[in-house]
């Protein structure tokens, strides 16, 4: 590692990853300096990570929680708040930026990640959304703007590990015949559909390894996720889908494996924390501490496989086909997973009528090339319409919605 700090730009802070950044981050003051912070609304924890490791600016989403913040902080702290997506892209595309950190949740961290990679940074990706609605774009960007792209999602970072990559962390094929991403299985992998159908968003979010944001915990639930991931491995690798396979590992000690040509398996293991992930982005190519405790594989003393089961979880057949269709089909699939989780951690749906909406909204919108960013964001709309209205349906006390 450089003697120079390498300043940083983290955005979703206040996020489970934005946390487990800033806690590697704090291991490493001689090797990292926290540039920007970037938040949606939670004011409270802004102000606390401000306080505790100055940035020179914070990112609001919120124009209302960036006045608050304004208010808040203390005059001599120096810190400079901004708002917006115009925010965003000041904080990682300045000069003085070397590393940001893409954890912005959903459809919204897009355009900030697009915005690092077309300005050569070290983008270190946590939001899989970014791929799965603009793969293209954003890998296009990537190269283009001379980017180095790092995967923060445990599955694909040790995908990355397993591979043998160049200077520059771009990945290579050399006798690869196929990817395996594991699946815990998440809280309802030993449950009937039926069971299912009355899960509570609490029952979801109980993943049984992981510590993560309710979202995602109920995309895990579901197995969209990993088709998300599926969809992301596609991008990342540049691998056709029939060289991804998605295998249910209920320990998430082997957190993805590499299968070559001459039949070896390289895997790489871990205990499930996500800062072994962080640690190796921030640090790439060196290795760095990141807290997390040594695997002791005689008290994990078995691992188990197991193919997924896509008739109890449907939503990882939806993004499989999604990937064959192409197009603007994988940012609709995204788009309707959004409405279609929020609405079930609300209390407006089943759990089962997430994959309903999925597909319906699927059927619904017109796939066309992904040319461009706001034919994307056009697609998304249209999505988020289509599955609003079904929505609407599933709400209503006589459900005529055929279930998958």
């Amino acid at each position: 590692m450089a003697d120079v700090k390498r300043k940083v730009s983290i955005l979703g802070s206040t996020g489970s990853i934005g946390v487990n950044t800033l806690d590697v981050v704090a291991r490493h003051p001689s090797h990292f300096e926290v540039y920007a912070l970037a938040a949606n609304s939670s004011v409270d924890a802004m102000l606390a990570q401000c306080l505790a490791f100055s940035p020179r600016y914070a990112v609001m989403m919120d124009e209302a929680a960036a006045t608050l913040l304004r208010q808040r902080l203390p005059v001599e702290s120096g810190i400079e708040v901004k708002h917006g997506e115009s925010g965003l892209a000041d904080v990682v595309t300045a000069p003085e930026v070397d590393v940001v950190m893409a954890a912005i949740v959903g459809a919204a961290g897009l355009p900030s990640a697009l915005a690092a990679a077309r300005a050569g940074k070290t983008v270190l990706l946590a939001n899989k959304e970014s791929l799965v609605m603009g793969g293209h774009l954003l890998m296009q960007a990537v190269h283009e703007g001379g980017a180095r792209l790092l995967p923060i999602d445990s599955e694909h970072n040790a995908i990355f590990q397993c591979l043998p990559v160049d200077d520059q962390a771009k990945p290579g094929h050399q006798g690869v015949s196929k990817v395996l991403l594991t699946a815990s299985g998440g809280p309802f992998r030993q449950w009937s559909y039926e069971q299912m159908t009355e899960a509570t968003p609490d029952q979801a979010c109980a993943h049984p390894n992981w510590s993560m944001g309710r979202k995602i915990s109920v995309d895990s639930a579901t197995l969209m996720n990993k088709g998300l991931e599926f969809i992301e491995a596609c991008w990342i690798f540049d691998l056709q889908p029939e060289r991804v396979e998605v295998v249910v590992h209920p320990q998430s000690i082997i957190h993805s494996m590499v299968q070559y040509l001459d039949g070896s398996v390289l895997a790489q293991m871990g205990n499930p924390d996500m800062r072994t992930a962080i640690a190796y982005g921030l640090g790439w190519p060196e290795r760095l501490a990141s807290g997390v405790a040594p695997l002791d594989l005689v008290t994990a003393a078995r691992l188990d496989f197991e193919a997924p089961d896509e008739t109890r979880f449907p939503c990882l057949r939806l993004a499989r086909e999604s990937v064959a269709v192409g197009g603007t089909a994988m940012a609709v699939c995204n788009a309707a997973n959004e409405v279609a989780v929020a609405a079930f951690l609300d209390g407006k749906i089943r759990f089962t009528d997430i994959a309903v909406i999925i597909e319906r909204t699927l059927e619904c919108v017109n796939i066309v090339e992904a040319a461009k960013l706001s034919v994307i964001e056009e697609a998304d709309a249209q999505a988020r319409e289509c599955a609003f209205v079904f929505l609407a349906d599933l709400q209503h006390p006589i459900n005529t919605l055929k279930r998958v």
